[in-house]
């Protein structure tokens, strides 16, 4: 029986681990289930939790992943409360990994629907469009778009990084989907799909009401942050050319009293 002698495993698995990361494809992946403990997620008096169904899913997709290969951390396995700088710890000690965070969706009004997928650096951008994707292919919910935000677990991690809605819980629809394990078993293989980074059998165009913002594809901007960062620039401007305009007055007094005094000598 023919063996490779230990060089050469260690060097054929260090091949695959370098084929894999100039393909962008992260061996080991961070799964981070939304909310847990007294944070339940959603909004006050929301009938259906968050936090158990985030964590079913996560544990469902550890699975497929670690039958993939992959190297799993799980931010949480129980239902425990962690904070958010932890969650970012706890990602960032593993350099080379990937890191998503499974949510859920809800909204006052029952008739909000869809999937949504965040981001916040360029180099998670082909994660989120992969992930997304799939996620969309495979559920019978709006695509709602990949969004660039400024989260506090994409923002802080120093790791390719997305959070996936996966849904609003507040959708009668959607809502009795998510309490079904064959549905979220459903989500956790869509989601493993686009970390392996799969082609979506299907693409679903993104939903008319968030056309007329997009950016292309199903990448859409959002429009209160582009409002935000008008006011900003508004408000920086008008204190600059307020400043200038004090300065030009103050400048100007100088002048006059100059004159005066020359005058009175």
């Amino acid at each position: 029986m023919n063996r490779r002698p230990p060089i050469a495993v260690a060097i054929f698995a260090s091949s695959i681990a370098l084929a894999s990361f100039a393909f962008g494809q992260a061996r080991t992946i961070v799964l981070d289930a939304g909310h847990g403990g007294y944070d339940r997620g959603g909004v006050p008096g929301q009938r259906i939790s968050e936090k158990d169904k985030t964590l079913d899913v996560a544990q469902r997709l550890r699975r497929i992943l670690q039958a993939d290969g992959y190297r799993v951390i799980m931010t949480r396995d129980s239902d425990v409360f962690v904070p958010l700088p932890t969650r970012v710890a706890i990602a960032n000690s593993y350099r080379g990994a990937s890191f998503v965070s499974i949510h859920f969706n809800c909204a006052s009004r029952v008739g909000a629907n869809g999937i949504e997928t965040y981001y916040y650096r360029s180099d998670s951008a082909s994660l989120a469009a992969s992930i997304h994707r799939n996620v969309v292919s495979g559920a019978p919910s709006e695509n709602r778009g990949i969004r660039q935000r400024g989260f506090y677990v994409l923002r802080r991690t120093a790791i390719p990084s997305v959070l996936v809605e996966c849904g609003f819980l507040t959708n009668p629809t959607e809502g009795r989907l998510a309490l079904t394990g064959d549905y979220r078993q459903r989500l956790a293989e869509q989601i493993a799909r686009g970390i392996r980074r799969q082609p979506a059998p299907y693409t679903r165009p993104l939903t008319a009401s968030l056309r007329s913002v997009s950016l292309g594809n199903d990448f859409v901007r959002v429009p209160a942050e582009s409002f935000s960062r008008h006011r900003r620039s508004s408000k920086s401007s008008h204190h600059h050319v307020s400043s200038k305009k004090k300065s030009s007055d103050e400048s100007s007094g100088r002048k006059k009293k100059s004159r005066k005094k020359k005058s009175e000598d």
